[in-house]
């Protein structure tokens, strides 16, 4: 992947598409890599007509990574913020908002749509809300505001602990693999299960672009210091499309709610069966559900098919 300065750092990042198309920005999620994003959304969007980029965020893949400073103990910090209470951090989720501008200004794209995947939704909301001239449209996926009641924001305990749970040999590749399946097992799609060896073969593809466990901690850090976020999230302009599974066991439904509550105008879908997941089942209803949201904003340009097969991948 090429790579680009920007807020400062080094961001690796791909484009795929005309680069005349209309851009959608891709924002991946806590600890993944930009090649989480399922080929057959990346293409299926691409087919419509849109140029997609996608990046690592800081301490993810192969972008910058904030080694320096002692490790918070996390589940200290998690109680912090349930309770309100401040939660330190070497950066937070504008920071990473900042990071996007900095992707965008370094491709001289003056506006994007913006199309963020739960940690990833948390920074497009943020971007959307301090950079209005910059976000033609934002999607916000099985993301949440912020808010710290906790029936909005805890998922079930089996899935977080899940989530922020290591592997028990974090320098084997094939250790880390079977370590995220069994993750995956536990937050994806119950009414899209993904079949094991599919979800090995994908999951192996996240793991070989870089496994940073330190990395993911900090991200985890920069959500809950940056605390709740619903009173930026209501000065979003942007048309706002939010998307959440019905069966999410990381961030509850009542998220997604609570998400779209606060963003004036923000269209909801609710997904049934859909957990923390991109189940392949569910990319084709994900890709004309944005389709149609960016298409009401831009005309998009038609495009070509792509000219080799995709093999879609997991993302969280």
């Amino acid at each position: 992947m090429p790579t680009l300065q920007a807020n400062g750092l080094t961001l690796d990042y791909e484009s795929f598409g005309d680069p005349a198309a209309p851009p959608i920005v891709l924002i991946m999620g806590l600890g993944m890599p930009a090649i989480a994003w399922p080929d057959a959304f990346v293409n299926g969007l691409v087919e419509r007509g849109f140029r997609l980029i996608s990046f690592d965020n800081r301490d993810a893949g192969n972008s910058t990574k904030f080694g320096a400073g002692k490790m918070p103990n996390l589940a200290t910090s998690i109680a912090k913020a349930l309770l309100r209470l401040p939660v330190r951090a070497p950066y937070n989720l504008d920071d990473m908002a900042t990071d996007t501008a900095g992707l965008l200004d370094a491709l001289a794209l003056d506006r994007a749509h913006v199309v963020g995947v739960s940690m990833g939704g948390m920074i497009a909301q943020v971007l959307a809300a301090r950079c209005p001239t910059r976000v033609m449209s934002l999607t916000s996926i099985m993301s949440s505001s912020g808010n710290p009641n906790p029936r909005v924001a805890l998922g079930k305990r089996r899935a977080l602990e899940a989530i922020i749970s290591r592997p028990a040999e974090p320098t084997s590749i094939e250790a880390v693999v079977d370590h995220f399946v069994r993750v995956f097992g536990v937050i994806g799609s119950p009414g899209f299960p993904t079949p094991v060896d599919i979800l090995k073969r994908d999951v192996e593809r996240v793991v070989r672009r870089g496994f940073h466990p330190n990395g993911t901690a900090r991200q985890l850090l920069a959500i809950l210091a940056s605390g709740d976020r619903r009173a930026l999230i209501e000065k979003i302009t942007a048309p706002t499309l939010v998307i959440h599974g019905a069966d999410d066991p990381v961030v509850p439904v009542a998220a997604g709610r609570d998400t779209a509550t606060h963003i004036s105008g923000a269209k909801l879908e609710i997904i049934p069966g859909m957990g923390h997941d991109f189940s392949s089942a569910i990319l084709p209803t994900l890709v004309e559900m944005i389709t149609a949201h960016c298409c009401a904003v831009t005309r998009p340009v038609p495009a070509a098919m792509p000219e080799e097969p995709v093999v879609p991948t997991a993302a969280a």
